[in-house]
């Protein structure tokens, strides 16, 4: 009966998220769809920073994957669901080849990194000429499903249910422990045969193969790019404020926070439009602060500590001694 209860809460909310369409508007519709957005890219965040590398490049393989589609669509002449998948395999490669260096980095030279990259992928699409479109941007001939916002809206839902998998394999399965036991004591979980850099670099690859794909979803839905707008700060400081305030290290903790910030987001944008990225910045420092484990957090049982990770690896079987 537990079980069931466990799996008729998400199955009744994901009926709920499949059938809005058929219940509000236009506008609503817009709107959960932005929140969708972010609430994947949330999601996205949160599979890295299981790991104990929190980055702040959200943003950039965003930024990445919409370019990516939008130059496959008007340059490569692929369809736009095809396009989309390219911006996901787009940026999932730039990561895997980036992550050879930036892997070998940990905690603050790492999250300084990943944004410079950000800055470093705006600043090389907005000088690419009439390639990229330059600072000018690109539009595309029309957007995806002709502009529909119900099927809009089904796509984004699509980019949340695929990192909601995405979330759950690395929940569910021995990836969690190792990433666990790298989070909370690298030295230990490598004298125990974790291979540190494979599993860094999957959890990189994967995290930003979702926000490529989401980057490719955003620029198809609106039919246009320019540097400033795919590579938003917004998109970076939006889904990690989202996995704060409702939970990291989990896949309802995001989801919780996109549904509550996601709306508390738009209407901050109608009352202080130029100032709302405060506010973001105001309530990751209290949740960091006040409750580090997050709404979500407060009302589940603590996870696998660090010993028990390493115990429950070793009874699996190690991966031979490696270098990270």
């Amino acid at each position: 009966m537990r079980r069931l209860a466990r799996f008729l809460g998400p199955l009744l909310l994901a009926a709920a998220a499949i059938l809005l369409p058929f219940a509000v508007g236009a506008y609503p519709l817009a709107v959960a769809r932005t929140v969708l957005v972010y609430m994947a890219l949330a999601l996205s965040w949160d599979i890295l920073v299981r790991s104990g590398q929190i980055s702040f490049g959200i943003a950039g393989f965003f930024g990445l994957g919409a370019y990516a589609s939008v130059l496959a669509d008007l340059h490569a002449s692929l369809s736009p669901v095809l396009s989309i998948l390219a911006a996901g395999a787009a940026a999932a490669l730039v990561a895997a080849f980036l992550g050879l260096a930036i892997l070998r980095l940990r905690a603050t030279y790492f999250s300084i990194t990943t944004l410079a990259l950000a800055e470093i992928f705006r600043v090389v699409i907005h000088n690419g000429g009439d390639f990229t479109g330059g600072a000018e941007g690109v539009v595309l001939p029309k957007p995806i499903f002709g502009g529909d916002s119900r099927q809009l809206y089904w796509l984004a839902l699509g980019a949340v249910l695929l990192a909601c998998l995405c979330s759950l394999v690395f929940q569910k399965t021995r990836l969690r422990l190792a990433l666990t036991a790298i989070r909370n004591d690298e030295t230990a979980a490598k004298s125990n045969g974790i291979h540190i850099f494979k599993y860094l670099m999957v959890a990189f690859a994967a995290s930003s193969f979702i926000q490529g794909i989401v980057g490719g979803i955003q620029v198809q839905s609106l039919g246009f790019a320019t540097p400033e707008s795919v590579f938003d700060p917004n998109y970076t400081l939006l889904p990690l404020a989202m996995a704060l305030l409702g939970g990291i290290y989990s896949t309802p903790g995001p989801v919780l926070g996109a549904m509550l910030l996601g709306v508390a987001a738009e209407f901050l944008k109608l009352k202080i439009p130029y100032g709302h990225l405060v506010v973001y910045g105001i309530i990751i420092v209290l949740v960091i602060l006040f409750m580090p484990r997050g709404l979500f957090g407060l009302a589940r049982p603590d996870r696998p500590s660090a010993a028990k990770a390493r115990s429950l690896l070793r009874k699996g079987g190690g991966e031979g001694s490696s270098r990270a």
